[in-house]
This record gives C-alpha cells, sequence and structure tokens, in this order.
C-alpha cells in the first residue's frame, strides 16, 4: 500500500471536497443528466455521495460489512437543502471514525481493514463525483494538490488488492509479464502499476514505463479515474497507447 495522507488531512479533505461538490450542484435542475455517470440524474449523483457518507459512517459504527445501498433510493431532499444534507453525512462520517478510531479494524468488502481505509475510499469517491457534479453543471472543479495524488494512489491501491477480483473478475484480465504504466505528474512523484502474473502492483517513485502519461496532478487523477480521456490537450502519452487503453478498459471502480 502507497503511502496515503494522515487521518486529520483526510478529514478536513473531505470537508473540503464535500464542500466543493455542494457549491457546484447549487440551484441546478435535480433532472440534469450527468454525462459521467450515465443514466444518473443530479438528484441520484447527490443522494448516492450523502448516502455512501451515512452508510460509510454506520459500517466504521457497527464494524460489519453491510448490503450496499441503492443510490437511487438516496434523498437529498429539496434543492435548497442539499449543502446542509450533504455537509452532515460528511460530518456523521468524521464523527464515526473519530469515535472508533482510525486504526480499529473493520470488515469491508476487502476484508479486514483499519477505519481509516473507509475514510480514504470515501475521500477518494468525493473527489471524482465533486469532478461529476462541476463537470454536468459548468462550474469550476478544483483540488488541491495532496488530495489529487491521495485519489490517484487510493484507486492504484484498490486496483492492486488481490480481493479485488472476486468483487471484480474482470480486474483479472490486467495481469501480465511485467508491462508497466506510468504516471508522471510535473510537481510530484509518479506512479507505476506493474502487470505480472500475480496480479497489478502500484508503486510511486521516478517512472520508467512501457507507456506514461503526463500532466497535472489534478488531470492524472481524472484519466485514473476514467473521467477524461487520455487523448485532451490537458495530458500527454508517450509509448504503447493499446497498453494504457486495455487497462483504463478494465479498471471501473
Amino acid at each position: 500500500m502507497m503511502k496515503t495522507l494522515d487521518t486529520a488531512r483526510l478529514m478536513e479533505g473531505l470537508e473540503e471536497q464535500t464542500a466543493g461538490f455542494a457549491r457546484a450542484v447549487a440551484g441546478s435542475d435535480p433532472d440534469m443528466q450527468v454525462p459521467t455517470c450515465p443514466g444518473w440524474p443530479l438528484r441520484t449523483l447527490i443522494g448516492h455521495v450523502g448516502q455512501q457518507h451515512r452508510w460509510t459512517a454506520e459500517l466504521v459504527r457497527t464494524g460489519e460489512q453491510l448490503t450496499t445501498p441503492d443510490p437511487q433510493q438516496a434523498d437529498p431532499g429539496a434543492p435548497g437543502e442539499w449543502a446542509r444534507w450533504l455537509h452532515e453525512g460528511a460530518q456523521v462520517l468524521i464523527h464515526a471514525i473519530r469515535q472508533t478510531g482510525a486504526d480499529t479494524e473493520i470488515r469491508t468488502f476487502l476484508g479486514p481493514r483499519p477505519a481509516a481505509f473507509c475514510l480514504r475510499r470515501m475521500l477518494s469517491d468525493t473527489c471524482v463525483h465533486h469532478y461529476d457534479a462541476a463537470f454536468a453543471t459548468d462550474t469550476a472543479f478544483r483540488i488541491a494538490d495532496d488530495l489529487a495524488a491521495d485519489v490517484i494512489s487510493e484507486i492504484l491501491d484498490l486496483l492492486s488488492t488481490p480481493a479485488l477480483e472476486t468483487a471484480k473478475p474482470e480486474i483479472a484480465e490486467l495481469r501480465g509479464r511485467g508491462e508497466k504504466i506510468g504516471f508522471r505528474p510535473t510537481l510530484t512523484q509518479g506512479w507505476v502499476i506493474t502487470r505480472t502474473p500475480e496480479g497489478l502492483r502500484g508503486e510511486r517513485g521516478p517512472v520508467e514505463a512501457d507507456v506514461v502519461v503526463s500532466g497535472a496532478v489534478a488531470d492524472l487523477m481524472l484519466v485514473v479515474s476514467r473521467r477524461i480521456p487520455p487523448k485532451e490537450d490537458r495530458v500527454s502519452v508517450q509509448g504503447d497507447r493499446a497498453l494504457l487503453d486495455h487497462w483504463l478498459a478494465r479498471t471501473a471502480l
């Protein structure tokens, strides 16, 4: 597992990105479609974010794996209540982490993990959905570099976890013979994911790979999370493009 941010920064980041998400959706049509979440109107996206924060808080409090809720059943309330509802959901999760203890082991879909794993997963999810909301409503998307970098690390850590193949069998198709895919940001360490016969292995450091995607860390986050294609002017690609395309086609979370 790659080094992550400390618990205090993860909590602060969750508050920052939830607030940014709330600003992005403020005053928008609940029935507006979200292009990066096909089939979802804005109301469903908002409901999903607040629902996931509350569901994860319950998972942390009970220590037991719970049935995943249906985002179509989430009710964020009237548009004028969205900001309050979203803020409350983030606070419920932060409070649960503080009460339970970030290092306390709980059951997750990947087996036993510290409670901080759930906080990090929800921060990653919230950052990506903040972009979804901003793109749908044509508002500015902003994220601090340290948060964007941690989202990349979190996604690559998740993809490199052998237990994920049980939930997503298509991940097994990414096993390989040592092929390397690299992501090279401008202002921080890069990432390399290696396709081994046993599965994926992610690490941070100098980027030497068969295919390298270069760009600002926030844009690399959007490529890794499959929100923007790597052919946009915002990033550049050098090397085996087919290798990159094969990886991206099988890494939906």
